[in-house]
């Protein structure tokens, strides 16, 4: 995207199109899904790997790794065990701790081994599960105690028309969860109480270890959504053909 100048009046609604972003990702991951499969049709001698890896990487090439940077920072300060204020200094630190190396090499290491056994059933639903996990992240930036009054997180929840932005949020969750289910089945539940789980896990840790989210904080929610639920997807996926098979 071109930079562009953020203001008061254009940050105001800016969460309500942030699911949008996820909708691109899932539109992406499913044409190279499809686009591997067509290859291995027609012969074309591509290993299945790089289709895996390249799904790995859409998230993170169309975001720019914005919300991964903020796993990694998060994942350094959860791996300190220091105060609240102390773990705060480290999500601003701009250096990468071995935590957070580490937690970066397993992360992906993780998601290429989901990824891998991936069908065209759960790739619908994560496709989906992209466009479930911004609205949740924006959902949080307009509810959750921000733990800093400056920063990324604060300054969109400060600027934000709250009460529109929530109600347009909630709507989006309620046709997306149908929209899921109906897709997806008992993979689409799945993946819609993984979802939950994740977001309350995120409530819950951002305040006693935080006293509130940042910028940070929401891409770690992100980053850490998306693989659970993708995991938790492609499982249910293997179960029920086993069920059925």
């Amino acid at each position: 995207m071109p930079n562009s100048e953020w203001t008061e009046e254009n940050i105001s609604y800016a969460m309500c199109f942030f699911p949008w972003i996820g909708a691109v990702i899932g539109a992406v991951s499913l044409g190279i899904f499809r686009l591997s499969e067509w290859a291995q049709k027609m012969g074309i001698s591509v290993s299945p790997l790089l289709g895996t890896i390249l799904l790995v990487l859409v998230p993170i090439l169309i975001t720019g790794g914005i919300h991964m940077d903020g796993f990694l920072d998060t994942q350094d300060a959860l791996s300190s065990y220091q105060p609240k204020e102390r773990r705060l200094e480290i999500l601003k630190d701009s250096h990468a701790g071995a935590f957070a190396i580490i937690s970066c090499a397993v992360y992906l290491l993780f998601y290429v081994g989901v990824y891998s056994s991936l069908s065209w059933e759960s790739i619908k639903v994560i496709a989906l599960g992209f466009v479930l996990s911004r609205i949740l992240s924006g959902l949080a930036v307009v509810t959750f105690p921000q733990a800093r009054k400056n920063g990324m997180a604060a300054t969109f929840s400060q600027n934000a028309a709250k009460k529109a932005t929530k109600a347009v949020l909630i709507l989006y969750l309620i046709i997306l969860g149908m929209i899921i289910l109906a897709v997806g089945g008992w993979r689409g539940l799945v993946c819609l109480i993984t979802a939950g789980f994740m977001f309350l896990y995120y409530y819950r840790m951002s305040m006693d270890k935080f006293g509130g989210i940042t910028g940070d904080l929401a891409g770690y929610f992100l980053q850490m959504c998306e693989l659970l639920m993708a995991a938790a997807v492609v499982v249910s996926d293997v179960v029920i053909k086993s069920i059925i098979g």
